[in-house]
């Protein structure tokens, strides 16, 4: 399937179904695994889920909900924005039908991917997710690694948060996971989510690693996304005075959850320049332990609605 810049480039509204103003499953991305919900809820509200052949992580972007599926009662504190700090989320497995309610409103991401295991629904804490910054001078972002494929136990899905000082450039060197390589390389698709602190642009490049393949310059806003089926992705550039967000899911179909990646050969040295650099003093935005914003009112769950 050859993909156009209209089919990899998802503007905010554009693939809107529902309580959902972004539903990007693996019909819609022309592969087999990955996907990504937005969900808003009003005040008071509550979203019905049910996963079928997907596990789910529910992340909230901004606000607070309460999650309950196979008995378990999750209250996630959330945070106020994606700037803010680093928030608590929800796992729900497989074949399952979980409740989704928030008091005061607010927007959730569920990052999916098709999967064979059912797996326990989980609670993750916000202290426990590793902050990692990453790079130095003008490549230094900071990656939330809340399910990474060594932080947190899923059956197929990987999921990091990257935020990305104004003015420097994430997702670099420029690096691609599209071949299966035993030790050196995955196979995994791969969808960005972006927001921009400010409503300003960013911009994102994808390049091609094979003939005919991916071959993208974007410039993103705030809810747009970017499907990377192959290539080499970055980077990631945030413009000055406009710090960048980007929710990274991924899944593939190797035997093994591992995130394997090659650099590409004309700019895989500046990691030994990273070296002699310092890392951006605006970083971190802020750590595991920061406080995420004022605590946001729960929603009181019903009964469980299997």
């Amino acid at each position: 399937m050859v993909m156009t810049d209209d089919d990899l480039v998802v503007r905010a509204g554009s693939a809107a179904r529902g309580p959902y103003p972004l539903d990007i499953g693996p019909e819609r991305a022309g592969w087999d695994r990955s996907a990504l919900r937005i969900l808003e809820l009003a005040p008071g509200s509550t979203h019905l889920l049910s996963t079928e052949e997907s596990e789910w992580i529910l992340l909230p972007l901004a606000g607070a909900c309460t999650v309950q599926v196979d008995g378990e009662i999750m209250e996630l504190r959330g945070r106020a924005g994606v700037f803010s700090g680093v928030s608590d989320f929800a796992y729900v497995p497989r074949d399952a039908h979980a409740q989704i309610s928030s008091g005061a409103g607010g927007r959730f991401a569920l990052a999916g991917a098709k999967c064979e295991r059912r797996l326990p629904a989980r609670y993750g804490s916000a202290p426990e997710v590793p902050v990692e910054l990453r790079g130095s001078g003008s490549c230094s972002r900071q990656v939330n690694n809340f399910a990474a494929a060594d932080t947190f136990a899923c059956d197929r899905l990987i999921a990091v948060e990257v935020l990305t000082p104004g003015g420097n450039w994430s997702s670099f060197p420029p690096h691609k996971h599209d071949e299966y390589r035993p030790g050196e390389e995955s196979v995994l698709e791969e969808i960005y989510y972006f927001e921009i602190a400010g409503d300003g642009p960013g911009y994102h490049r994808v390049s091609p690693s094979r003939p005919g393949g991916t071959d993208l310059l974007a410039e993103v806003r705030s809810g747009d996304t970017v499907l990377i089926p192959d290539g080499w992705h970055g980077p990631s550039m945030a413009t000055p005075g406009h710090d960048m967000y980007y929710l990274n899911v991924m899944a593939g179909p190797g035997a093994e959850r591992e995130w394997l990646i090659s650099d590409h050969p004309d700019h895989a040295g500046i990691r030994t320049a990273w070296e002699s650099q310092p890392v951006d003093p605006r970083l971190p935005l802020y750590g595991p332990g920061a406080d995420p914003g004022p605590r946001l009112p729960l929603y009181e769950p019903e009964a469980d609605p299997r």
